[in-house]
């Protein structure tokens, strides 16, 4: 009997934390539906083929972003629908000598920042009494940086960087610096709020698309 109540704990143990593997485990998204919190509705199975499962992700162009001397290319399920519902996504990032992108945070998703080539420092603040841990990366290093945290990359090499991110999420939110000054707040409630001085945000606005 003790036996039988053994093996039984351990089928429940086993069925409870494996992954599920049945014709149900990916929903390739239907991107003329509604995006709710559960994702896209799913194409139907019988239309699938090959190529709904693979996607070309092309090298990022730093003449994106010139101001920033960045760029990214991304695979979120807005260009690869197969990752629907899968709470994965990557992006190809590219830097220039002295390329960065600002603070900024993903609410919804880790980051897993993958270097190839060049010499980036990346780091994040945490909430709590805002201790920083930044590490300058060297190719083949990784840097995971968790969800909701202000973070940034900056090329802190003599040539050209790039590398990958991984995200938790099929199609992670972004929460940028850049939003602070991207908007029509006007310039002395925004000098108020922020400690700078109405020139610097004036400078900062026109810098990042803002008015007022």
């Amino acid at each position: 009997m003790k036996n039988k109540v053994l093996i039984l704990f351990f089928s429940a143990l086993l069925s409870s934390t494996s992954y599920a593997s049945n014709v149900n485990d990916f929903c390739v998204a239907d991107l003329k539906g509604p995006d709710s919190l559960s994702g896209y509705p799913c194409l139907p199975p019988t239309t699938l083929t090959d190529d709904n499962f693979v996607f070309n992700l092309q090298p990022a162009n730093t003449s994106q972003f010139p101001t920033i001397k960045a760029g990214i290319s991304t695979a979120f399920v807005n260009e690869f629908p197969a990752l629907n519902g899968l709470d994965i996504s990557v992006a190809h990032v590219a830097f220039e000598k002295d390329g960065f992108f600002p603070m900024h945070s993903h609410p919804d998703a880790t980051e897993l920042i993958i270097l190839v080539e060049g010499e980036i420092t990346a780091g994040f603040v945490t909430g709590m009494n805002s201790i920083a841990y930044l590490k300058t990366l060297k190719p083949g290093d990784l840097m995971v940086i968790p969800p909701g945290h202000l973070h940034f990359v900056a090329n802190s090499g003599n040539e050209k960087a790039t590398g990958f991110a991984t995200f938790s999420s099929s199609n992670p939110t972004i929460h940028s610096f850049n939003n602070i000054f991207a908007n029509n707040v006007p310039s002395d409630i925004l000098a108020q709020a922020t400690f700078l001085d109405i020139a610097q945000v004036k400078k900062l606005k026109a810098r990042f698309g803002g008015s007022n």
